[in-house]
């Protein structure tokens, strides 16, 4: 193997991690980043959103708008979420481990009892192509290309939309907010929705290449904690370098000694973040600010 096709399969697989990384964690980054709710049941946003993309391409829908009728269907559980369960525990952080954790369960066994032990896929679109000896998923490339949307897009509405600045002020000074006429129930319950919805885009987006089992959630829900936690509070100076920093990290790990250990490679990360940067990346980056 030349020196030009290894490079080229150390990149894909950086990319690749990367997107994954980023995609299973922004959804999370919003709710538990910015919102400060340890959110258990972010695996099973995220596999709402991949049932329904199946579900709904399955039906006949094209697969964009099935990714977006996946992503929209989460966003509205999430509502009903914040209304009924999550408004009311927002003093209460420790409670919303255990509301989350009991709503995961519910979810979880509540799709192996009315949809089955597996659901059937949606076809990988775009085919492959070669480089050397290998073969190469394009779609891999358009999943890597969405995570960059989507910083994009989280950043964009946190920082240039009149919902970003009313959202960063309630969950910043939620009575100052409120003393100015702002209306924080429902700042909380879209923010929320924001973050149900992302987790929605990312089962959509990852739909066609996995299995559907209702406990799919597992194979995300450690790797969005993982880089949210070594990103920190700030969703735009934690979350990508995160990525960037345990997409090496794993795409290393698993070349070299496969999945597994690249799985315990992020585990060690987050170890050493914490006891190194008890605030994550963001959080050393703004005490460096001022």
């Amino acid at each position: 193997m030349d020196i030009a096709t290894l490079l080229f399969s150390a990149l894909y697989q950086f990319g690749d991690a990367f997107a994954f990384l980023v995609l299973s964690a922004c959804g999370l980054a919003v709710i538990f980043g910015m919102m400060g709710v340890i959110n258990l049941a972010h695996g099973e946003f995220i596999m709402c959103g991949a049932y329904v993309t199946a579900s709904t391409a399955h039906a006949g829908l094209p697969l964009p708008l099935a990714i977006l009728a996946g992503t929209l269907v989460s966003a509205l559980v999430g509502v009903l979420v914040e209304l009924v369960v999550i408004r009311h525990l927002y003093e209460r952080p420790l409670d919303t481990i255990v509301a989350t954790w009991g709503l995961s369960l519910i979810a979880t066994q509540g799709t192996l009892i009315m949809v089955g032990s597996t659901m059937a896929g949606v076809g990988t679109p775009f085919g492959s192509f070669q480089v050397g000896a290998y073969s190469y998923s394009i779609y891999r490339i358009v999943l890597f290309c969405a995570a960059l949307g989507v910083l994009a897009g989280l950043y964009a509405l946190f920082n240039w939309t009149r919902f970003g600045v009313l959202a960063r002020a309630t969950i910043q000074v939620p009575h100052m907010a409120a003393a100015l006429g702002v209306d924080t129930r429902l700042i909380y319950s879209l923010t929320f929705a924001c973050g149900a919805g992302l987790a929605g885009l990312a089962g959509g987006l990852y739909a066609p290449t996995m299995t559907l089992v209702p406990t799919m959630g597992a194979t995300f829900i450690m790797e969005a904690f993982v880089t949210v936690v070594i990103g920190g509070a700030d969703v735009f100076l934690g979350t990508a370098p995160a990525g960037v920093v345990l997409a090496v990290i794993k795409s290393v790990m698993t070349s070299w000694q496969g999945q597994l250990f690249g799985q315990i490679g992020l585990l060690i990360a987050v170890i050493i973040v914490v006891r190194v940067l008890p605030k994550g990346i963001s959080g050393f980056v703004l005490r460096e600010r001022t």
